[in-house]
């Protein structure tokens, strides 16, 4: 690998190249020499010419150290704000540069600080125009600039004697590197105090109210006492077979009891159940009590929008409407008031969610009822008129006579034509026995009057009398009015009981899944997740007011 030689940098001088005398007052330019070529072996050096020594001139020391100056400052690094002010300090005193490092570099040869707050406050005279530099037995008057605002911008050189001026009388490397530690001085107790100012600021917007709020967490809050209890609101039934569409798809999930959960929910957390648990369990009265510290204790003469506050931050409610469950979480100065609260909410809730379909079952049962009553009454009309007319026909069972009226007829009919068939029989002979023939006919006569006589008691009425067949016409029409209401008053008990059992089914109970059972150790304060939230809840306000101002100042020092 070869590595290419290197050549020293040389800053000269240019001359004329006809007259060869003093240099010309022009800006000096910088050039950087070329590396060197290779030297040819088969050519000799040449030592340069006197005329060819004479056509450049090495920059001198003061333009060296003017140079490392620069460079020194760039190292410094200097924010943009500071070098702005830096060119205005310049203009302010009339110098002219060429880059805001020339500007800090020739002010600081002035033995000027252009960082310094006196200096930024002489930039702008109490009448609106420009204070005039201080004078100075080397320095050139300098022409006060006009009355106007100008944004920085890089002055063109002028004139050598301008860029190259002779620094003031006085002023050696030893004051500079006293002024440059003077400074650097400042810079570090500024340093020291802003980072003062930000751990007493910390300290007083931070530490101090963690540490107020850590003391009150571990030393003065009353232990409290949370019971919980966790139910879930069922149907007592299931849907019958016959139910299909949405009511069938949803039985015996959560989403049937949802509407159910969510009411309750919002019963136990509203002002209602508040004045029910303080009528009967004195809920005021326990977080009033001298034993409960300042900050969680209730007024005694507290109003009831007061004490449902206190009431929202000691009940928490909660539904999760994945699995129906409802979970309650009492909060209490000891641990058998927060049990005896949680379990007169429970009976709340029980009695709430009976009073949600109460009225359902009422006004089904309501109306099965009043039409098994309505058939019942009619049933009881149709029996009287029943036994009015058996009463009147005084008999038991007109039909069954009617029947036995009907047999006799029927028999004596037969004995009738046997008797008749005998006669024809005995009046065939040529020479009948008149004695028998005679006999015959006798018992003809009485079986004839004996069937007109029984079909005269079926047919005829005499006076207030009626006729057996009208009396069984009655009497037909009134049982079968009575058959047609014990049929509508047993589909009426039919429609009552199937009410009854769709009104179970629209019942709502409470099965508890998780007792409310009393702690033994206190639940709340929880002083140190307390404190950690409440240090995280003064640094976020801390910040947020710190990097605000912040931001305000840049914006109105800018």
């Amino acid at each position: 690998m070869t590595m290419k030689p290197k050549a020293n940098k040389f800053r000269i001088r240019r001359s004329s190249p006809t007259s060869g005398s003093a240099p010309s007052t022009a800006a000096p330019q910088e050039q950087a020499a070329s590396p060197a070529p290779q030297p040819a072996p088969q050519r000799p050096l040449e030592q340069p010419s006197p005329a060819s020594m004479m056509m450049g001139q090495v920059s001198s020391a003061a333009e060296e150290s003017a140079e490392t100056d620069l460079n020194k400052i760039k190292q410094e690094g200097l924010t943009g704000r500071q070098l702005r002010m830096a060119r205005r300090v310049a203009q302010k005193y009339g110098l002219a540069v060429t880059s805001d490092f020339d500007a800090v570099s020739q002010l600081r040869a002035r033995g000027i600080d252009p960082f310094e707050r006196s200096s930024i406050l002489e930039l702008v005279a109490p009448g609106g125009g420009k204070t005039p530099p201080p004078s100075s037995p080397t320095q050139s008057p300098v022409v006060p600039q006009p009355n106007k605002v100008q944004l920085p911008q890089t002055v063109p050189v002028q004139s050598k004697a301008l860029t190259q001026a002779a620094p003031p009388q006085g002023y050696t490397p030893e004051r500079r590197a006293s002024e440059i530690g003077r400074i650097q001085a400042e810079m570090l107790k500024r340093r020291r105090k802003n980072i003062a100012m930000m751990l007493t600021r910390l300290a007083m917007f931070v530490l101090f109210p963690t540490v107020l709020a850590a003391y009150y967490f571990f030393f003065i809050a009353t232990p409290m006492y949370a019971t919980k209890t966790e139910f879930v609101i069922q149907q007592a039934q299931s849907a019958s077979p016959s139910a299909s569409g949405l009511a069938g798809l949803f039985q015996g999930t959560s989403m049937a009891t949802q509407q159910d959960s969510t009411t309750v929910q919002s019963y136990l957390a509203s002002r209602a159940a508040m004045v029910r648990l303080d009528e009967d369990h004195a809920f005021k009265a326990h977080f009033s009590q001298e034993s409960i510290d300042p900050i969680q204790r209730l007024d005694p003469e507290a109003t009831n929008e007061e004490a449902f506050k206190l009431y929202q931050k000691h009940v928490k409610i909660g539904y999760d409407p994945t699995e129906g469950i409802v979970r309650m979480e009492v909060i209490a100065a000891d641990p058998e008031t927060s049990q005896e609260f949680s379990e007169a909410l429970v009976r709340y809730a029980e009695e709430q969610v009976d009073q949600l379909t109460a009225r359902l079952r009422e006004d089904q049962m309501r109306g099965a009822q009043s039409s098994y009553e309505v058939a019942e009454q009619r049933r009881q009309e149709a029996l009287q008129k029943l036994r009015d007319v058996q009463i009147e026909a005084a008999t038991i069972d007109p039909t069954g006579e009617s029947a036995a009226l009907m047999s006799r007829i029927t028999t004596l009919e037969t004995q009738l034509d046997k008797l008749n068939i005998e006669l024809q029989s005995l009046l065939s002979n040529t020479r009948p026995n008149q004695a028998r023939v005679d006999g015959v006919r006798q018992q003809i006569s009485l079986l004839e009057e004996q069937v007109a006589t029984l079909r005269n008691q079926m047919t005829t009425t005499t006076g207030e009398v009626s006729s057996l067949a009208e009396t069984n016409a009655r009497l037909r029409e009134a049982e079968e009015n009575y058959q047609f209401q014990i049929a509508i008053v047993q589909q009426a008990l039919t429609m009552m009981e199937t009410a009854r059992l769709e009104a179970n089914r629209q019942a709502r109970y409470l099965s508890i899944g998780v007792e409310p059972i009393a702690p033994d150790e206190a639940t709340y304060p929880r002083a140190f997740e307390n404190t950690l939230v409440a240090l995280l809840l003064f640094a976020g306000l801390y910040l947020m007011v710190s990097l605000t101002v912040a931001i305000l100042k840049e914006q109105v020092s800018s």
